[in-house]
């Protein structure tokens, strides 16, 4: 069925598709969320600054920890951190940076205007905790959220419009994944036709234009279009109705709907058709009466590339450095666990289809590549080029252990010190596996591969070849500098569970 198949492609957990009244989800987040968040914001910023003042000491310490903890609340409420339908939604590490950032600025400019005059070192480690307080207050409550979603909780009920086609297509997505708050609780259809999702349909839109709106809007009423909707809505108490256009529904046909669904104080939004861009790619304009919607290009060019290479070079040779002695000792362990070499090294496919050398801790024997072609049976990975197999019988018993750690991809450092790798990036591919590549697997190959990705922190070996394909797709088109931060961080939790490393 294509709700399955667009499951697997998708990647991630799949809701049941069929949601009936009577099982229908938890719509609320938890209570506590606002409270906590605003209650350790406050907290990081007035304890640690009355703390430094009074021990500094500093004039005037509860005044400073009132005002900078009044400048951190307000600046957090401001970009919007404690509405409900923004707390949880992500981990919130970059925002509160980016937030404290902005902190300093406003308490440098107060501090102009007052003439306060504390000891500039003294403000810097006394507001130095609020981030970190703040990041990891909103990573629990991100956290809390997930699971509550894996649990149907906290999810908002959405009612879809459209084709029966492109109703299938959203559907599945929003199944596939639990990083969202949609869960679809009924569809009407626009059209002839039948979905294969199996989630109920609570009514039809015929296929013919519906007639002329009259001159006075304000006398226009729910119309045939609008009244089915919003009886489905009702039924099935939704929280969102989601419209996907199309030739039967657009036009004069959707604002007419759009009217129908906002005048009964109901959420409506519009499903563009676009897939797997980022949301800091878009923009929306108007003309002559039409709402546009901007795509930015992926990011090849510029300061953020270029900031990208820098970081990536400086940091690989500040870890191999740090990490010298362990490298040693990784190297002695291979040459006294097995015969063969210390390094395994490996024709890759990198930036632009530019093949280079790998290098890896070996953790295979040395005849691994021969005894290949006898194991292909096993081949946990039967969808696409990849080869992957659970109990390889060609890893030896340390090469097990480097695995599961991720100890052997540590050589890869000088691969990103020579510019042939990222620190994040896709997983590089092997040339027969590029060999078998289509125009749509060849894009992700315009960024260079990573020694850790999207596939490292979502489950390695255990993804599907669909799955893996669409993570390493969605990061070459969506990259920055501050989303490959965050996936560095992410990194280490990934390493340490040790989940899908074989």
């Amino acid at each position: 069925m294509r709700h399955s198949q667009a499951s697997s492609r998708y990647g991630g957990i799949r809701r049941p598709s069929v949601v009936g009244r009577r099982s229908l989800p938890h719509r609320d987040t938890a209570r506590w969320y606002a409270p906590v968040a605003v209650t350790a914001d406050a907290s990081g910023v007035f304890v640690p600054v009355l703390t430094v003042y009074a021990l500094a000491p500093e004039p005037r310490p509860l005044a400073a920890a009132a005002t900078a903890g009044l400048c951190w609340l307000t600046i957090r409420a401001g970009h919007r951190r404690y509405l409900r339908g923004n707390l949880g939604e992500t981990r919130g590490l970059l925002a509160a940076a980016h937030d404290w950032l902005v902190l300093l600025g406003v308490l440098a400019g107060l501090r102009a205007l007052t003439g306060e005059s504390s000891a500039v070192g003294s403000a810097l480690v006394a507001l130095a905790p609020a981030p970190l307080i703040t990041g990891v207050t909103c990573a629990l409550i991100h956290h809390h959220l997930t699971g509550q979603r894996h649990q149907a909780q906290a999810l908002r009920r959405v009612l879809l419009i459209g084709e029966p086609g492109p109703v299938d297509d959203v559907a599945a997505r929003l199944a596939a994944r639990t990083d969202h708050a949609y869960v679809v609780v009924g569809t009407v259809l626009a059209g002839p036709g039948a979905t294969d999702c199996g989630i109920p349909e609570l009514g039809r839109l015929d296929a013919s234009c519906p007639e002329r709106v009259p001159a006075v809007p304000d006398l226009i009423p729910d119309g045939q279009d609008g009244t089915t909707v919003l009886a489905a809505a009702r039924r099935q108490d939704a929280d969102l109705v989601l419209v996907i256009p199309g030739p039967v529904l657009g036009g004069e046909r959707l604002r007419r709907l759009t009217w129908a669904v906002q005048d009964a104080g109901i959420p409506l939004a519009v499903a563009s058709g676009l897939t797997e861009v980022a949301r800091r790619r878009l923009s929306v304009s108007s003309a002559a009466g039409l709402t546009l919607l901007h795509v930015a290009p992926p990011l090849r060019r510029g300061a953020q590339p270029l900031v990208k290479a820098v970081l990536d070079r400086a940091a690989a040779g500040v870890a191999l450095l740090a990490l010298a002695p362990l490298l040693a000792l990784v190297a002695t362990a291979v040459r006294l666990d097995s015969r063969g070499p210390v390094l395994y090294r490996q024709t890759r496919i990198g930036h632009r289809g530019t093949p280079f050398t790998l290098w890896k801790f070996r953790t295979m024997v040395p005849d691994a590549e021969l005894r290949r072609p006898e194991l292909e049976s096993a081949n946990d990975h039967t969808a696409g080029p990849l080869f992957k197999m659970r109990g390889d019988p060609r890893v030896t018993r340390l090469g097990r252990l480097l695995r599961r750690s991720s100890l052997d991809e540590l050589p890869q450092l000088f691969n990103v010190l020579r510019g042939q790798m990222a620190l994040v990036g896709p997983r590089p591919p092997l040339p027969e596996e590029v060999a078998r590549y289509g125009a749509v697997e060849l894009r992700r190959l315009g960024v260079k591969p990573g020694l850790t990705g999207p596939w490292q922190i979502s489950g390695r070996s255990e993804l599907s070849w669909d799955e893996g394909l669409a993570l390493d797709l969605h990061y070459a088109d969506n990259w920055s500098v501050t989303g490959d931060l965050d996936v560095l961080a992410r990194t280490l939790r990934a390493v340490v569970d040790g989940r899908g490393a074989y």
